[in-house]
């Protein structure tokens, strides 16, 4: 069947937060690629990026997005530049993606521009994150099938619009909430 939900988004936009709560509503498991990375490469991202480089991670995100997309079946959040690969574009061709949307005001807010996130480390992580948002916008819309806006809008009711999406596809479908 695939995931319920496939969450997508920039640094900041609530993937983590909104996703585990959306699963936890649901009562379906939760999974997040970010975290099977990690587990896989046995270090964290941000090791990966100074020891290994961007390419490499990108290419264990890849195959951890294949493999999640394949096997999990509850909500499952993306790393923020995961929607960077065509070939995992491709694969959420068919998925029901949620793409949460943050400006760069409160997505520098909610980051902190965080050493623990390596894209916004450096001399400008400000403009770090703009160019970030402006190369990924047009592909997170590539891929969503919803877009929900979260500055200033509680998780909770991000779960509430969801929900109610989810269950109007369903419906849509024939194949109805399980």
């Amino acid at each position: 069947m695939g995931p319920r939900a496939v969450v997508v988004g920039p640094p900041g936009a609530g993937k983590t937060t909104v996703g585990e709560l959306l699963a936890e509503r649901l009562e379906l498991p939760f999974r997040d690629t970010d975290a099977d990375v990690v587990r896989t490469a046995g270090k964290p991202i941000a090791d990966i990026f100074t020891g290994e480089g961007e390419p490499v991670f990108r290419e264990l995100e890849e195959r951890a997005v294949a493999t999640a997309l394949a096997e999990h079946d509850g909500v499952l959040s993306l790393g923020g530049g995961a929607v960077l690969s065509a070939r995992t574009r491709a694969l959420l061709a068919d998925q029901p993606v949620v793409f949460l949307s943050v400006g760069l005001a409160e997505g520098a807010r909610r980051t902190g521009l965080s050493t623990a996130r390596p894209l916004l480390a450096g001399v400008n992580p400000r403009a770090t994150f703009k160019a970030l948002l402006d190369q990924r916008l047009p592909l997170y819309r590539e891929v969503a099938t919803w877009e929900l806006v979260t500055d200033h809008v509680e998780p909770e009711a991000l779960v509430d619009q969801l929900v109610e999406r989810i269950a109007e596809r369903h419906a849509h479908s024939g194949n109805g909430p399980e």
